[in-house]
C-alpha cells in the first residue's frame, strides 16, 4: 500500500488498490491478486496486474467515441490515473454466447435470465438469438446478485432515461468489442461494464474487455467442437473456476481453497500473458512490469502533480 501526496481516500479490492487524490482523481493500481468466486485467493499471479491494466488501457482507448471514460494518463504498466466518478450501483454483464454461470443456471433449468427468457434446447456455449443484458448489483462483500431491469428502474436504483442510455452504451461497447475479438480470431463470449458520472455526464470507468472481466473463445474451430459437444478452447479466468470446482472449492461456506502450487501459478500467469497477445496482437513484455514501490510512488506523484 503507497501513501500519494493529498490522498483523501484509500479502497481495497480484491484485485485493484484505488488512491483518491483531492477527491477529484483516482490512482488505480492493479495488483496481481487474482479472485473466483468472489474469493481472493492465496497467491498472487505475476504479471496479472500488467496485462489487464494495458488491455484495459488499449480498450478503452479503442471506444472512447461511444462513450467518454474515466482514464487521464496510463503512466505505469500496471497502474491508471484518472477522474473519480459516482459510480451506479449495478454492473452491466452482456452475454452472446451462454456460458459460466448462465450455462450452469440453464443447465439446472433456469430459463429467465434477470427478467430475459431463454429459449429450450440451448447447449453449453451456444450463441444466444441476440445479446442479452443481464445486470446484477455491485456488492462491497460477497457475491454479487442478479437484478432485473424492471427492479432497478422501480426501485430508483438508477433513474429510467439514464438506465436505457447505460444499455444503449453497454451494448454499443459490446457490439465493438465482438469486432476487435473477430478481427483477432477470437469471439467475445460475454463480458461486463461499469459506468458512472462525472458533472453530469455518463462515464465508463473500471477495465472492458480483460480476461477478468470477459470470456473469450478461439474463433477457429469453434463449429466443430460446437457440433462435436466438445468443450470451448477458451481465453479468460474460467479456467481458474475450473480448476477451483475440479478440486472442490466453489466459494460455497465451508470449501477450502484448494493449494496453488507453483505449476498452478506459473500457468495461470502463462494464460495471462497469452490473452494479452492474442488480444492485443503483440507480444507482452514481463521487464516493464519489474518496478518496487518506490519508484511507482514516484511516478504517480509527478504526473499526479501535473493534475493540480
Amino acid at each position: 500500500m503507497l501513501q500519494l501526496s493529498n490522498q483523501t481516500a484509500f479502497y481495497k479490492g480484491k484485485v485493484r488498490d484505488v488512491y483518491t487524490i483531492q477527491d477529484q482523481y483516482l490512482a488505480m493500481v492493479v495488483s496481481d491478486r487474482i479472485s473466483a468466486f468472489d474469493v481472493v485467493l492465496p497467491r498472487p499471479i505475476p504479471f496479472k496486474g500488467a496485462v489487464l491494466n494495458q488491455i484495459a488501457a488499449i480498450m478503452l482507448q479503442a471506444t472512447e467515441d461511444i462513450v467518454p471514460n474515466w482514464v487521464i494518463k496510463v503512466p505505469l504498466p500496471n497502474a491508471t490515473i484518472g477522474y473519480k466518478c459516482d459510480t451506479y450501483p449495478v454492473e452491466m454483464i452482456v452475454r452472446g454466447y451462454i456460458a459460466g454461470s448462465a450455462w450452469r443456471a440453464y443447465k439446472a433449468g433456469k430459463r429467465d435470465m434477470c427478467g430475459v427468457p431463454l429459449p429450450e434446447g440451448l447447449h453449453e456455449n451456444d450463441k444466444l438469438p441476440m445479446p442479452i443484458l443481464t445486470p446484477t448489483t455491485k456488492a462491497q462483500e460477497g457475491h454479487d446478485e442478479d437484478i432485473t431491469r424492471e427492479e432497478i428502474i422501480s426501485s430508483g436504483l438508477i433513474p429510467q432515461d439514464e438506465y436505457e442510455q447505460l444499455e444503449k452504451y453497454a451494448l454499443a461497447l459490446f457490439a465493438r468489442g465482438q469486432e476487435m475479438a473477430a478481427a483477432r480470431g477470437l469471439i467475445l463470449v460475454d463480458t461486463k461494464y461499469e459506468f458512472g458520472k462525472r458533472e453530469g455526464v455518463i462515464t465508463l470507468i473500471d477495465e472492458i474487455h480483460t480476461p477478468d472481466s470477459s470470456r473469450y473463445f478461439y474463433k477457429e474451430g469453434y463449429e466443430e467442437r460446437q457440433a462435436a459437444g466438445q468443450a470451448q478452447k477458451q481465453l479468460s479466468k474460467e479456467f481458474v473456476r475450473e480448476w477451483l470446482m475440479e478440486h472442490g472449492f466453489q466459494g460455497k461456506d465451508g470449501q477450502q481453497v484448494p493449494e496453488m502450487n507453483d505449476a498452478v501459478v506459473r500457468s495461470i500467469s502463462e494464460r495471462y500473458m497469452e490473452l494479452y497477445e492474442k488480444v492485443i496482437g503483440k507480444s507482452f513484455n514481463p521487464e516493464a512490469d519489474k518496478m518496487d514501490e518506490t519508484h511507482m510512488k514516484q511516478v504517480l506523484e509527478a504526473e499526479l502533480a501535473k493534475l493540480k
